[in-house]
């Protein structure tokens, strides 16, 4: 079956089974492989991807389901938001291995464009379901914490809540 998909802000013909799961689709198809398999079941949060601006796992999505939607993975993250996520997991030495990261980040960024000034409680609850074997989850914590300070220092309210995948 052939069906469109928007990704990274490009429109992509594909002609695969409509069932195979996005992050196939994305890896695969597309060759974007920034997106990591996990565990395949939606519990690790390695695969997380942006569809229309809500981070979600792309292991458990079909790709024909998300036609019509706008999908952002980490090679297309973009934006203020994005960059602070970024600079600030660099500047605060979060990743140890970091397969984890890409959906750590898209995780992040996403809550960030939701709520430019989360607390602890709000920061557990989004980071919920992504898994870091290495434990790094108190630099998470501050990076995120981190970026969004920086963001209010530097970014006047209305640009906060821009979305990366308008």
């Amino acid at each position: 079956m052939t069906f469109q998909l928007r990704v990274n802000e490009q429109v992509h013909q594909l002609d695969c089974d409509p069932q195979m799961p996005l992050l196939w689709v994305l890896r695969d198809e597309l060759q974007l492989c920034g997106t990591k398999f996990g565990c395949g079941m939606a519990q690790c949060g390695a695969c997380k991807v942006h569809v229309d601006g809500v981070a979600m796992p792309s292991c458990m999505l079909t790709a024909a389901a998300l036609q019509g939607q706008s999908i952002t993975t980490i090679e297309g993250l973009r934006g203020p938001v994005a960059a602070a996520v970024q600079r600030a997991w660099v500047e605060l030495e979060v990743a140890q291995c970091g397969y984890c990261q890409p959906g750590q980040i898209m995780a992040a960024t996403a809550l960030l464009q939701a709520k430019p000034k989360p607390g602890d409680a709000d920061i557990d609850a989004a980071m919920n379901g992504n898994i870091c074997r290495c434990a790094t989850y108190l630099r998470i914590r501050a990076a995120i914490h981190h970026a969004s300070g920086q963001l209010a220092v530097t970014l006047p309210a209305a640009q906060l809540l821009h979305k990366v995948s308008a």
